[in-house]
């Protein structure tokens, strides 16, 4: 961004925020859906002109579009053509509000072209052609999305609209660069579920056997100020016979104080499943007594294996590389009774730029030729197969040779939440529950410590940040390929996972904001904004999958990690394209399916009614 266009953003963005448009007010929506107030557009509602290079939009009565409790109409621009790569240019107009950008084609027919799309899913924007660009449609703006879309808009040169879309979207799309909150704050909406209730770390852990007398796991508050680790939640489990003390030291011999917990716990041969980050041994190779008997403990509370296998989620070139700078890996030598090995899942600098040639390959033009060849290239699905082969192994270790296992990568916060979580998923039936997996993500993700604000980015301009990355869309992206080879074991379809990445970047919920439980607990980010699972719970018969079946709650998920197995996820990357997408949605798949089994079950009741008073079998009713 040129010297010109930053002083131009900072005389825009101290109007914007010295006085900002008053919106409707509407009762909070007691429907399923997003809390939207329905509107059509209105001959009296007001345009007024600020200058030669913008108009700003004054309500006087309904907004020409729907807006969400809370939502303000911040900008319109009309006359502006939107570049459809599929349906050919759309003219019509443009509106940003303060969570959405919204555009609307001028046809007059009963179906007209729309575009909405959350500002949270706004990567960055560029402007397209110069001055004197020539050429219909040369001139405009780029609008590039997290979740694979790139927008095109262009308008003409002697209107000036492009410079004050463009400045208009880096306000209210990035507002963490001018000191503002995102829209969920402001989201108004109630539901009749509270999402903040569906998760107890107490109450999970309790679910698990912690606290019961044969369990030798136990409730440690010893983080309940934050004062071990940041990054942890306050309440965690740890081996019954380490006290606090040993806590403390062991945290301070981790990357970022983050010791080694509990994650899961089998409910017959106690074998855990525990995550950390590295230890700080360095170029010096130190040691730590307390480290060392504090892994030894969680060996010894498995009395159905007499070794610990402890896997290191990194490349082991990575893992030495971070010697010098402190970090490293545990040592066969030092600690005992331990079977140690690397996982080979790379960091998130090579997953960013996997998922940048994938976007690439996916969007807009898909090469029919040279597919297989791009989709390769990109290494997507090798990454996706790294991921999942180190969760099937933690997995076989923990069911089949009954031992504890111990993950860990850098800091802990990214591999290890995908290794531990999808490993959880295989082994315990609740997680593939609706309620059970978001409290798989609420556990292992949000109260562990994934830094969703870095990753993502939320309302942040600074999309070169090469701290983002798309590991939870890997995790998500695991998830449905497991799914894909056990259609009978998840109670919840592939909506339900479109629209959980979906509100990863919408920025309309607080779950996936914050990078950490204390930095929720200082800015009362549950009290402000409302729950993902909110607003899901609300409607989950939308969302659960007609062929689930729970008889065999105990049955341990065995996927193949193998590339022959594995498939491009073209519900979620290929959904912009209506020309690779499937001609029935998953959706209305469901929806046939549901209406069958209905169908089956009331014909099935008239049978056995039948049956009962001695009547003869209708034909006409198995039919």
């Amino acid at each position: 961004m040129s010297e010109e266009d930053e002083r131009l953003l900072a005389d825009t963005a101290a109007k914007v925020l010295q006085s900002q448009p008053q919106s409707t007010k509407s009762s909070p929506s007691a429907s399923p859906q997003l809390g939207r107030k329905t509107a059509e557009a209105s001959s009296n509602y007001v345009v007024k002109k600020r200058d030669s290079e913008d108009a700003i939009t004054t309500p006087s009565s309904d907004p020409p579009l729907p807006l969400l409790d809370g939502e303000l109409l911040n900008y319109t621009a009309p006359d502006i053509t939107y570049l459809d790569h599929f349906e050919g240019a759309q003219i019509g107009t443009l509106y940003i509000t303060d969570y959405k950008l919204y555009f609307k084609s001028s046809k007059t027919q009963d179906n007209p072209f729309i575009l909405d799309v959350p500002l949270g899913t706004i990567s960055y924007v560029e402007k397209m052609g110069r001055s004197r660009a020539k050429g219909e449609n040369a001139y405009g703006l780029q609008v590039f999305c997290k979740d694979l879309r790139v927008l095109t808009f262009a308008s003409k040169q002697e209107s000036h609209a492009r410079r004050g879309v463009y400045e208009r979207l880096q306000i209210v799309a990035f507002p963490v660069n001018y000191g503002k909150n995102v829209f969920a704050y402001n989201y108004k909406a109630s539901f009749p579920d509270d999402g903040w209730k569906v998760f107890n770390i107490q109450d999970e852990l309790k679910r698990l056997g912690v606290g019961s007398d044969n369990v030798p796991w136990r409730l440690c508050y010893v983080n309940k100020t934050y004062s071990i680790c940041e990054t942890y939640p306050p309440i965690f489990a740890v081996p019954s016979n380490c006290d606090d003390i040993m806590i403390e030291a062991v945290s301070q011999f981790r990357s970022k104080g983050r010791l080694p917990v509990l994650s899961w716990l089998h409910p017959v041969s106690h074998a855990s499943i525990t995550r950390s980050s590295q230890p700080l041994m360095g170029a010096r190779s130190k040691r730590c007594a307390d480290d060392e008997s504090y892994i030894q403990n969680i060996q010894k509370a498995n009395k159905s294996c007499s070794k610990l296998y402890i896997l290191d989620a990194r490349p082991r070139i990575n893992a030495i590389a971070n010697v010098p700078m402190g970090g490293g890996y545990e040592s066969e030598e030092v600690y005992t009774n331990m079977d140690f090995s690397f996982l080979n899942i790379e960091n998130i600098h090579v997953m960013r730029e996997s998922l940048a040639k994938l976007q690439d390959v996916c969007f807009p033009d898909v090469d029919d030729q040279k597919w297989f060849t791009n989709l390769e290239s990109t290494h997507w699905l090798d990454n996706i197969k790294a991921v999942m082969s180190g969760a099937v192994k933690v997995a076989e270790l923990v069911e089949k040779q009954k031992a504890s296992v111990f993950v860990h990568c850098t800091d802990g916060w990214d591999r290890t939440a995908q290794l531990s979580s999808l490993a959880m998923l295989m082994m315990d039936s609740y997680y593939r529950t609706i309620r059970g997996f978001e409290v798989l993500i609420e556990k292992e993700w949000v109260s562990f410590g994934h830094k969703f604000n870095q990753r993502i980015g939320h309302g942040d301009r600074n999309h070169g940040d090469d701290q983002r990355a798309p590991i939870f869309l890997q995790f998500i992206d695991c998830v449905w390929q497991i799914s894909n080879q056990y259609p009978y074991a998840f109670e919840f379809n592939e909506l339900f996972l479109v629209t959980i990445l979906d509100h990863l970047y919408s920025c309309l919920f607080g779950t996936f904001l914050s990078n950490c439980e204390k930095s929720r607990s200082e800015t009362n980010l549950r009290e402000k904004t409302v729950s993902l699972w909110s607003f899901m719970n609300s409607q989950t018969e939308v969302y659960k999958n007609p062929l689930y079946s729970a008889e065999n709650p105990s049955i341990v998920l065995t996927p193949s990690p193998s590339i022959r197995r594995l498939q491009l996820w073209s519900g979620y990357y290929l959904r912009w394209n209506p020309r690779m997408k499937p001609q029935e949605s998953e959706q209305e798949r469901c929806k046939q399916l549901r209406k069958m089994i209905s169908l089956i079950k009331e014909r099935c009741n008239l049978l056995e009614q039948q049956q009962h008073n001695g009547q003869p079998e209708s034909v006409a009713a198995v039919v």
